[in-house]
């Protein structure tokens, strides 16, 4: 079940997240004019913030103490975007198209996951979705 979190509790994951979105309007910023960066800049300014919302999300999950499956999840979606990174910082590696695939592979299976259902306990508010109680006609 979801509970919301006292926000003492999930300070860390958002500052980690602001600073996220930080890196994120840099990375806006490289696109509208290359030239002020170093030649490599945007190797990092794109693995930087698909690493950073990745530990932000543990962090908030570590904090809300879901399930162990739901855990898994969650675990599953930032190794994800750890891969994802790793493409976008090493993209001259033989094993770019390997990283890049596996996080296409683990994006994939984290929103079958989702539509299937799993974990049973996962409403179905994790998939941007809003969650209301069954009512007593809908439990039938």
């Amino acid at each position: 079940m979801y509970r919301r979190l006292h926000p003492r509790r999930r300070s860390l994951s958002v500052f980690l997240g602001v600073l996220t979105m930080a890196s994120v309007g840099l990375l806006l910023f490289w696109d509208a004019d290359p030239g002020m960066f170093p030649k490599h800049a945007h190797d990092i300014l794109g693995a930087f913030p698909l690493a950073m919302i990745a530990i932000a999300y543990l962090v908030y999950q570590a904090a809300h103490r879901p399930a162990p499956k739901e855990f898994v999840k969650a675990l599953l979606l930032a190794v994800a975007f750890l891969f994802w990174a790793a493409n976008q910082l090493w993209p001259g590696l033989p094993q770019a198209t390997l990283f890049n695939d596996i996080a296409i592979a683990f994006f994939v299976l984290d929103v079958f996951l989702v539509i299937v259902g799993w974990p049973a306990s996962s409403p179905d508010e994790a998939f941007a979705e809003s969650y209301a109680t069954p009512t007593e006609k809908e439990r039938v």
